[in-house]
């Protein structure tokens, strides 16, 4: 079901949120000839995505094992006080990403550790608080998947009013 505060997307505003995720580094100008608009008409466009908070903020992805963090682990946090595990999410530099979420655990959290002491005493935070159950990522198959909007099905409606606006056949 459409939320009725999503702005109306076209085809235009779909290229220019698929171009920018590909390369949130494109100038204006770039992006405009990428996507067959003028620079000002194509910048207009991009601050009326923001100001909707569409775009949410633009960012550079960075190899986390080039930075040193030799493994990358998720924690499944069980039931605990909300507040405490914020705190202790903010308080932790290698939470990488944290959602709070249903069913049996309560938080999955993404980290970057060192090496295997790293990741111990970081679990071990966490298991203060409440259980944990941890597993190293070994692959990642799918990450920074660029979004676009939800494809619908054309409607009844609007397909009879394309059908009615054809020439009639001779």
């Amino acid at each position: 079901m459409p939320n009725a505060l999503i702005p109306e997307l076209d085809a235009h505003d779909t290229r220019i949120l698929a171009e920018l995720q590909a390369d949130a580094r494109l100038s204006m100008a770039e992006l405009g000839r990428r996507v067959h608009l003028s620079q000002p008409a194509v910048t207009e466009r991009v601050r009326k995505l923001e100001a909707a908070g569409i775009i949410s903020g633009y960012r550079a992805s960075v190899d986390l094992t080039k930075l040193g963090y030799g493994i990358r682990a998720l924690i499944r946090v069980g039931r605990a006080d909300y507040d405490r595990v914020v705190r202790l999410v903010q308080q932790t530099p290698e939470c990488v990403n944290a959602y709070n979420v249903t069913g049996e655990d309560s938080w999955v959290l993404e980290i970057a550790v060192e090496d295997v002491a790293h990741l111990d005493a970081v679990v071990s935070k966490f298991c203060l608080l409440t259980e944990t159950a941890t597993s190293i990522i070994l692959n990642v198959a799918r990450e920074h998947q660029p979004m676009l909007p939800p494809q619908r099905p054309p409607t009844k409606a609007a397909g009879r009013t394309a059908l009615n606006a054809r020439a009639p056949e001779p």
